[in-house]
């Protein structure tokens, strides 16, 4: 997530919604990014992320969910937990 918030300056409800990113992958080390258009994401915006970002910004931040979903199941005695 470092990389795609480097060099950005967020609004309230965009920093809110990493946070909720960043949560989710605390409890469960790993995302599927279809999770970002239901609840709890969808509670800052009907849109879910779409509606806090643009669409340069939501290719960046799929694109950084995605490697640290690859990185993640690429570490040894690493486990999925799906929600």
């Amino acid at each position: 997530m470092a990389t795609f918030l480097s060099g950005k300056t967020l609004i309230a409800n965009q920093i809110e919604f990493i946070n909720l990113i960043i949560n989710h992958l605390t409890e469960h080390g790993t995302i599927d990014t279809t999770l970002l258009y239901e609840s709890p994401f969808t509670d800052l915006t009907p849109q879910g992320p779409d509606g806090l970002f643009t669409s340069a910004q939501m290719d960046e931040l799929i694109a950084a969910l995605e490697q640290i979903t690859a990185t993640a199941l690429a570490s040894p005695g690493s486990q999925q937990i799906t929600a």
